[in-house]
Order: structure tokens, then sequence, then C-alpha cells
């Protein structure tokens, strides 16, 4: 079912179905939370490892009393200044939450989108919505709801279709529940951002055979069928089939196609539509152009190295 209507898409969720809809960051795949048949839905449908804990959607501050059990200081801090917004904090879970959606943590990831469609969606579910990107698990996560339809047409009851997506890559994840809060995973709100609301903020190193306490920090994620390559330098001879995104323009002309963008900020909105425009076109192999590591460029860079073959 393809619809514009929130409220249509809304009622799906309200009688257990799973739902496509758009946000600032990228289109999720979204359930009642507290429906644990339905969040169960969400994996079957993208083949979503069970380990891979799932992020909650509010449309009011008033509903996160039903997600966390407790609200630590630092987590009122950051959503003062970031809520709505591309930020999800992990918090304690309350016991109504169920574990299917927190793949057995005692935790639940929390965001309120800065979307206006999300929001009409999410008021009219009349409940918490988990939500994962829109997407088979590994793909590039879909920024328009045409890569939605793309992966997920028949697997699931409903596409909310809403423009593309502005940010275009996922929140940045911060676990508020230990004194000093810790980024899970880059996203939309840098680093930066969060220490000018909580100075102590720090980046968390993941430890080796630890279950993953956010999206993305574990399983390989966003790749196209087309192999990507990471470069540096400008001056290099493509392969046959091949592709280029970057900051800058590239040498040589023997591309098969090419997307240069004004900013990395651009850079990170348009590399998932591109990965899959190239995956349409026959493209083989996909070179990046690598960015600098700071401000947005963490969250870029993250990404790209999760698409890349390692190359």
């Amino acid at each position: 079912m393809l619809t514009d209507s929130p409220e249509i898409a809304a009622g799906y969720v309200r009688r257990g179905g799973i739902v496509a809809f758009p946000t600032e960051t990228v289109y999720g795949l979204g359930a009642n939370v507290f429906d644990a048949e339905a969040v169960q839905r969400i994996f079957a449908a993208k083949a979503r490892p069970a380990d891979n804990p799932l992020i909650a959607h509010i449309a009011d501050l008033s509903l996160i009393n039903q997600l966390a059990a407790t609200i630590p200081e630092s987590a009122r801090r950051l959503m003062k200044a970031f809520f709505p917004g591309p930020l999800t904090l992990v918090l304690p879970k309350t016991e109504r939450v169920p574990k299917v959606a927190t793949a057995g943590l005692d935790t639940i990831g929390v965001r309120m989108p800065a979307h206006d469609l999300a929001i009409r969606f999410l008021r009219a579910c009349e409940t918490p919505v988990v939500a994962p990107s829109a997407n088979l698990s590994g793909r590039p996560s879909p920024t328009n709801w045409q890569a939605v339809h793309e992966d997920l047409d028949g697997r699931i009851d409903c596409i909310l279709q809403g423009t593309a997506t502005e940010i275009g890559i996922e929140s940045t994840v911060v676990d508020c529940t230990s004194e000093i809060p810790l980024v899970l995973r880059s996203g939309g709100v840098t680093l930066e951002d969060l220490r000018t609301v909580v100075p102590e903020t720090q980046v968390y190193l993941k430890q080796d055979h630890e279950p993953p306490r956010s999206p993305g920090m574990v399983h390989r994620h966003y790749c196209p069928r087309a192999d990507v390559v990471l470069v540096s330098d400008l001056c290099f001879t493509p392969e046959q089939r091949s592709a280029w995104i970057g900051i800058e323009c590239p040498a040589s002309d023997r591309f098969d196609a090419i997307s240069q963008c004004d900013s990395v900020e651009q850079y990170a909105q348009k590399l998932f539509a591109f990965f899959r425009e190239c995956d349409r076109r026959g493209i083989t192999r996909i070179y990046c152009q690598t960015v600098d590591e700071s401000g947005f460029g963490v969250a870029l860079m993250d990404r790209l190295r999760r698409a890349s073959s390692g190359t």
C-alpha cells in the first residue's frame, strides 16, 4: 500500500502492521513498540539480525516516560537542545518495552524526528513507534520512498510517501546510562555540537565480544552490490563500469557516473541514493573520496568505511 496520508499509514500501525515513513535522516520502518509480534515482523521483513537493537520514535516528550525508566540529567539537557532532531538517546527501558525491540538489552534508544510528516504520522499512531531504516539489512539506507519500495515491496503493509530526506544518514546515538555520555554512533549531530551542551561527552570504544548497544555498531551496513573503494588521490585510472562520488571532480573522465558534491553535508545527503543508482545501472565499482574526519565528516566516513570492501 502506497499513501501520502499519515492518518491512513498510522491506521496500519494501530492494527499491528508495519509501515515505512520518512524522517529528516532516512526512511524508517515502524511498528508499535509495545506490540512484540509487530516488532518481530520488522526483523523478518528486513532480514535483520536479532542482536541489532531498534530505536523508538516519539512525537511528544510526554511519551518518553512510557519508554524510559529514568532520565539522567545529561539526557534532559541533550533533549532540550536537540529534540526534535537527528539525535537518539539510549536510556534504561521500562518493563513495558518488550525485549525483542531492544535485542535483549535493558536499554532503549529514543528520538524525536524533526520532520513534519513523521510527527503527524507518529501522533496518529497514538503510541511510540520503533523504527530501524526501511531497507533490507545491509543495503544502503533509503532516502526516498522509491528505495523503500525497491527493497520491501510485498514485505511490509504500507509506505508513507514523502519527499527525499534532508540529512541522508542516520541519527547520532548517545548512551546516557552512565555518568559520562558516550557516542555509540556518529550521525546528524556532531560530537562538537554535543559538547556545547554536555562538555564531558566522549566517543565509545567497543570492547571485543560485547553485544551491540546501538544500531550500526557491528554488522556491515549500507552496502551496494557494487564494490565500494575509498580514495584520497584524484589521479588514477578507474576500471570499466565504475562511478565516482566526492567533493572534488576526479582527474579521469572515464567514469560511467559522477556525483560531485558542494559540501560534506551534500555528500552525505546524496550518498545512499547514488549507491542505489549505480546498482540500477550495473556499475561494479564505486570510488568514494575520503573527507576530513572532523565535524559531520566523522559520520560520513563511518558510513563509507562500513560500506566499503576495506580497500
